[in-house]
């Protein structure tokens, strides 16, 4: 069975319910449930966003957190200059989901690029995926 893991970024103070509906649109688009997650993670910023912690509890997911230079270093798909200015690093989402998936996995391994939701709170969560066990799908032999 695929496992996954889940990037995840969002506005300041953005309520569980946005992040709830941002994460399940995000899991139905890529055909996985949420027992297939190994990890969430996101930015250092958001160690203590409720909404983030509350989420990865709701699920038992493992939340990491990555510091700005590392998520920075991670080649994404849709690197973002709002992103940077505000949290030092053009990609949080994309970038978490593939350093949780481990040292080196490629931006191929996202089957969920970036799903941004905004919530009936006006606030925003994005989601990104990534397969842990990617290898078999991108090797050329």
């Amino acid at each position: 069975m695929d496992t996954y893991t889940v990037g995840l970024g969002c506005d300041r103070g953005v309520a569980l319910q946005t992040v709830r509906e941002a994460v399940q649109a995000a899991l139905r688009e890529a055909g996985a449930m949420p027992s297939q997650v190994t990890a969430a993670a996101s930015i250092t910023l958001k160690q203590d966003e409720a909404a983030l912690l509350a989420i990865a509890s709701e699920y038992g997911w493992p939340l990491r957190f990555y510091e700005a230079a590392a998520l920075a270093a991670v080649p994404v798909p849709h690197p973002s200059a709002t992103v940077l200015r505000y949290t030092g690093t053009p990609s949080v989402s994309e970038a978490a989901a593939l350093l949780a998936a481990g040292a080196g996995t490629p931006m191929t391994a996202l089957i969920v690029e970036k799903h941004k939701h905004r919530g009936a709170d006006g606030r925003h969560a994005t989601v990104s995926i990534a397969r842990k066990n990617h290898e078999r799908f991108v090797r050329i032999t």
